[in-house]
């Protein structure tokens, strides 16, 4: 297991951990003060500054992303399913311009929540299949572009609005189906916050292997959590054992960046500066 007790050049930043104390621009500029290498935009944040400007900006500061967020909300009804489609190729295009290492996917959960104006639906089964065929389809995209796709299992407290994926069995059971030679095109994206209830999560992790493990996501989960989407804690501050699962995933060979990423009203609220030097120095002791 790496020891990052002494830097932090395996930090990467999810912008969403400080998408309230500026844009996108003033975040790269904020990781290039820290010394921080490595970032995971979002799709919004891009677009509020444009993705020219944002490559650019990328560019410049000398970043790798250690994603892109997000693809996915796969499912649909009939009239929406072109537009899920077509978004999701405009993910994978923007990802490849901004030299993205992989697409995190969360995938929907029912056509209602995913794209706004479906038809509401009770089936979480249908939903579960149309997120099948919809990461096959971006799949045959996504390997023009030679941009793996990442599926984030997603707490079942979120399957009826933003995943109906929820274990990484299950995760896994899709990249198997659809990806049997192991080809790298497709893998998991692991967030501590969303997995580390499982009981059978570090059966799951031996079974990815390295080449399905794509992306690595940390913060922790608070008791009592106030809000479950936007009430992740610093890490630390709660009851996961970040390390355990860590030394899990790099047992399987995983040496990629370790990214914070925390929804948090708290957090959001406190100076930009304060929250990357908490982030840097909580990566190095707790991490």
């Amino acid at each position: 297991m790496r020891d990052f007790s002494n830097d932090h050049r395996w930090l990467s930043l999810n912008t969403a951990t400080v998408r309230k104390q500026g844009d996108l621009l003033a975040i790269v500029e904020a990781c290039a003060r820290h010394g921080i290498r490595a970032i995971d935009p979002w799709r919004d944040q891009v677009a509020a500054v444009g993705l020219d400007r944002a490559v650019r900006a990328v560019k410049d500061a000398g970043l790798d992303l250690s994603g892109y967020c997000r693809g996915g909300m796969f499912t649909a009804d009939g009239a929406h399913r072109s537009e899920a489609r077509d978004d999701n190729r405009r993910a994978v295009d923007e990802a490849a311009a901004l030299g993205a290492s992989c697409i995190v996917l969360v995938v929907g959960g029912l056509p209602q929540y995913s794209r706004p104006g479906s038809a509401a639906s009770k089936d979480i089964a249908l939903a579960r299949s149309q997120v099948h065929d919809g990461i096959a389809e971006m799949l045959d995209y996504a390997k023009q572009a030679k941009l793996p796709l990442a599926i984030e299992p997603l707490h079942p407290a979120y399957a009826a609005d933003r995943a109906c994926v929820n274990t990484t069995k299950h995760a896994l059971d899709i990249c198997d189906a659809l990806d049997p030679g192991r080809t790298g095109a497709i893998g998991v994206a692991l967030d501590v916050y969303h997995i580390w209830w499982d009981p059978e999560l570090m059966s799951q992790i031996a079974r990815a292997g390295q080449d399905r493990l794509l992306a690595f996501h940390v913060c922790d989960w608070l008791v009592p959590t106030k809000d479950i989407l936007n009430d992740r804690g610093m890490m630390g501050d709660g009851v996961i054992d970040i390390r355990s699962v860590r030394a899990a995933v790099e047992a399987q060979g995983f040496a990629g960046y370790s990214e914070i990423e925390i929804f948090s009203n708290d957090w959001w609220g406190r100076p930009l500066d304060e929250v990357l030097r908490t982030c840097i120095e909580r990566h190095r002791t707790v991490v």
